[in-house]
């Protein structure tokens, strides 16, 4: 009977220490995945610094040299803004400046004579002599040879004067203007406005009334 207890005791402590050897084998094999497991997030952290620092050698760039290079960028922008509102101006100035000189040239042909005018002025005046080659008044010569060119003459002077006056006016009107160009604007204006009053007196005989015969 002794022998038999004794036999059931070391059958137990060979249990036990199986057990104890499994529970080891069990323990030494989840601290070696653990190991395993941290290796591996250990290497993929390197290898994701070592690509994070290519790229960044590649790029040639620093987060700092990346802010120059965007602060550098928006001023580019904004100097190129810049030219184009100071383009803008000029190239408006030179169209108004010529538009302005236009006008003063075309108020002073207007105040002086055309060789257009001068021409109608000139067919007029052969037209009333073959009107009153077969004979007429002295009344109807006067109207027909001298009256009609007359009245031609400040027709066209007339034309030219209002030309200079609007191109004047839309000159004033536009923006951005030099001062100079705006002084221009103003001479052509005061001199079409003044071409355009004597015209208009002249065809309507307001000035100076055609030459009358006795009675």
């Amino acid at each position: 009977m002794d022998t038999k207890t004794t036999e059931k005791t070391a059958a137990s402590k060979t249990d036990e220490v199986d057990e104890a050897a499994e529970g080891t084998s069990t323990e030494t094999a989840g601290a070696a995945e653990a190991a395993a497991d941290a290796g591996t997030t250990e290497a993929a952290a390197d290898a994701g610094a070592t690509a994070g620092a290519v790229a960044a050698a590649d790029a040639g760039t620093t987060p700092d040299a990346a802010a120059d290079l965007l602060d550098e960028t928006d001023d580019e922008q904004d100097e190129d803004e810049l030219d184009d509102e100071a383009a803008s101006p000029e190239a408006t100035g030179i169209g108004a400046g010529g538009a302005a000189v236009v006008s003063a040239a075309l108020s002073a042909v207007a105040l002086t004579g055309t060789w257009t005018g001068k021409v109608v002025a000139e067919r007029e005046t052969l037209i009333g002599q073959i009107k009153t080659s077969g004979g007429g008044t002295p009344a109807q010569q006067i109207n027909e040879i001298y009256g009609d060119a007359w009245h031609s003459t400040a027709l066209v002077n007339g034309v030219f004067a209002l030309l200079a006056l609007v191109v004047a006016v839309l000159v004033l009107t536009l923006p951005r203007r030099p001062a100079w160009v705006r002084a221009v604007a103003v001479a052509g204006a005061v001199l079409g406005g003044l071409g355009l009053l004597l015209s208009v007196g002249t065809y309507f005989d307001l000035f100076l009334s055609l030459p009358t015969t006795g009675s």
